[in-house]
């Protein structure tokens, strides 16, 4: 199922791509480690899309840079739109229902396998605010 509230004045000039991993009844988050205004704060991992790269090609890089894993990119699941330095841009999200590989941490203090209906408990950026809801919504 897709879910993607566009706003037709606000055309997205940037993409990053987040994962919702998840397995049983938990989604998987992890805790920003780098020093900037959301360090500290929980987030669906992902990253931005480099030149050339389709948006699973991006997770699948993305997650092996950040947990040196081979994730299994399943469906587009939702969609965030936010600002960024003056920039409009969208965050996309996929399920990701399995990996390969033994995770560790590169970029993140920490990572938690959390069951939704626990996901508001934890400090998260306003961009991913929505997939939260979302997930609460529809569930996965």
């Amino acid at each position: 199922m897709q879910h993607s509230p566009r706003n037709d004045q606000q055309k997205a000039t940037k993409f990053v791509i987040a994962s919702v991993m998840h397995k049983d009844d938990k989604v998987l988050i992890a805790q920003r480690a780098k020093k900037d205004d959301l360090y500290g704060k929980w987030e669906f991992p992902g990253g931005k899309m480099e030149v050339g790269e389709t948006e699973r090609e991006c997770l699948i890089r993305e997650l092996n840079e950040e947990f040196g894993i081979l994730a299994q990119v399943g469906d587009y699941f939702c969609s965030s739109f936010f600002e960024h330095k003056g920039s409009p841009v969208e965050m996309r999200t996929y399920l990701v229902p399995s990996f390969a590989g033994h995770m560790f941490l590169n970029e993140h203090q920490e990572v938690r396998w959390v069951k939704i209906k626990d996901l508001l408990s934890y400090d998260m950026p306003d961009p991913d605010r929505p997939i939260v809801e979302r997930l609460q919504q529809i569930g996965l």
